[in-house]
């Protein structure tokens, strides 16, 4: 296409000229919005190229097993379901029989399946308990055995089974005939077949390897002994019921910690009558200030709701007073409308979003964030462990300097991106919550991170993968009971099924109002639990 000519200016008069000039600087205008709309689309395109690229990332590295298990896992589903049933029965019954007097006989509605002898092939260790007394209580006679009572419970050492014999003598007195004999050792369970190690073993194996029921019923078939679903049911809920006032201590001494991690996540349950689940949700919260130099042991605290309404964190917090380091979740807004509750923010999550992002498309800014970011917390890094003086100190003189460029690079880099780009979304996310990820520099209780409450809800995360969902509210109430044990017992440095063993051989004898003496830190008096990193 041959330009056009420009006429000759010199033959032009006034108007010409002004027109020619007119024309020439609304063509320069409609080209100039051409250019900027044809860059803003340009920007548009790549914002959505680069959110893409984020969510493809992101689904590739959670997608993991096989995608053609329909069936399976629907037959999965139903096993579930009725182990669930079978908890819940158990509860239920354990209910209507502390209802009943001693002499009165269990509904017979309740068709429990007939016990089976213990198997011959198992070892046996035989445990003697005799009588206190060497002579008759009464005249002082000598004692001459009388016969015996034995009754057998089915324990659990690791890697083996073995069967417990309880033998009782009795003996009588020559003179007066009267009859002495030891009392009944207690078990966890009232009349139960199982002793603390077997009822541990099956607990740990359900909560923390994520082995259910029907699967550990398998396990045991192939050791050559039979234990029916139901009588796992039964005894989960029987462990669950006992170890209740134990974690309603827990529940306590967490709660009066002045400072806590909190954070939740998903539980799939199924809704009753539908076949389909809902979504309920598992909370944690964890006491740790050993990072701070703090002796004081270390806790977690489940609880369990059927929702993510705030109501439920403002239930569990009503009595708490303190700092709380948290996520952004709505729902804890509203604890922090009066002084009571302080809100810490996480800058795991800040580091989070920018880590997807330079793991999606190699972004250089955010490669720089991720760099910023790590530079405090290899501050962190050297002052674990340190009093909260010394670590309000150093952060003050190093990392509040490197907090202070961080948000100058932020609010000029947001000049330099589009608007709707994720860059932009995760720089908008720090800056909204500004005050609450820079409060831990004003005082050396608190931390950089809620690493500590994610790392207490790794087990549930792993447990979902294996056992799909719970089978009920009731179930999530369970779990959030084993859950609080289990995770309390490791950070005090304890394997939690010997823990669990050392608590059900004890409790069911232990007197209620020293049930804080069972809390795992007092299980271990020679407890040195590492301090864990941050992140």
């Amino acid at each position: 296409m041959l330009a056009p000519m420009l006429p000759d200016l010199s033959r032009l008069d006034r108007e010409a000229l002004q027109a020619l000039l007119l024309a020439e600087h609304q063509e320069r205008i409609a080209t100039h919005q051409q250019l900027q709309q044809r860059e803003q689309q340009l920007l548009q395109r790549e914002s959505e190229i680069e959110t893409l690229k984020l969510l493809l990332s992101q689904l590739r590295r959670m997608q993991f097993g096989r995608k053609s298990e329909k069936r399976q896992r629907q037959i999965e589903q139903l096993e579930l379901r009725l182990e669930d049933l079978q908890l819940a029965q158990a509860a239920e019954q354990t209910q209507r029989t502390e209802s009943c007097s001693a002499e009165s006989s269990p509904p017979a509605a309740n068709v429990k399946p007939v016990r089976r002898p213990l198997p011959e092939h198992l070892p046996r260790q035989t445990q003697t308990h005799e009588p206190k007394h060497s002579a008759c209580p009464d005249c002082g006679g000598r004692l001459r055995k009388l016969g015996e009572d034995v009754s057998e419970t089915l324990e659990y050492v690791p890697e083996c089974f073995r069967v417990i014999r309880h033998v009782r003598p009795k003996l009588s007195c020559r003179h007066c005939e009267r009859i002495v004999q030891a009392a009944a050792p207690s078990r966890p369970i009232a009349r139960g077949l199982a002793g603390p190690g077997l009822l541990a073993h099956v607990l740990i194996s359900k909560y923390a390897d994520h082995l259910p029921l029907y699967r550990q019923s398998e396990i045991y078939e192939r050791q050559g002994v039979e234990l029916e679903r139901s009588t796992l049911a039964d005894w989960v809920a029987g462990c669950s019921k006992l170890l209740d006032p134990l974690v309603e201590a827990l529940r306590r001494y967490v709660m009066a910690a002045g400072k806590l991690h909190a954070d939740d996540t998903r539980v799939p349950v199924l809704a009753p009558g539908t076949g389909k689940t809902k979504t309920g949700r598992l909370w944690t919260y964890v006491r740790n200030d050993r990072p701070a130099g703090d002796t004081a042991a270390p806790a977690v605290w489940f609880a369990y709701s059927p929702d993510r309404g705030g109501e439920h964190p403002v239930q569990h917090l009503r009595r708490f007073q303190g700092a709380l380091q948290a996520d952004a979740y709505a729902g804890f807004n509203q604890l922090y409308k009066d002084d009571r509750i302080q809100e810490v923010a996480c800058w795991a999550h800040v580091r989070r979003k920018f880590y997807d992002l330079e793991q999606a498309h190699a972004s250089p800014l955010a490669r720089e964030a991720l760099e910023r970011i790590g530079a405090l917390y290899a501050i962190e890094d050297e002052i674990r462990g340190r009093p909260p003086d010394e670590r309000q100190q150093v952060r003050q003189t190093r990392a509040r300097p490197l907090l202070q460029s961080l948000h100058d690079w932020f609010e000029v880099s947001l000049t330099k991106l589009s608007r709707k780009s994720d860059t932009t979304a995760a720089i908008r996310y720090a800056l909204t919550l500004w005050p609450a990820l820079t409060r831990y520099c004003d005082d050396g209780h608190l931390e950089i991170d809620n690493n500590a409450a994610e790392r207490a809800l790794r087990a549930v995360t792993l447990g979902r993968k294996n056992y799909l969902f719970a089978g009920s509210d009731a179930g999530g109430e369970r779990a959030a009971i084993l859950y609080s044990l289990i995770g309390s017992a490791k950070l005090n440095g304890l394997d939690p099924e010997s823990y669990l063993r050392d608590v059900l051989s004890r409790i069911a004898d232990h007197p209620i109002r020293r049930i804080e003496e069972l809390l795992p830190w007092n299980l271990a008096p020679n407890r040195s639990p590492a301090i864990e990193p941050t992140a």
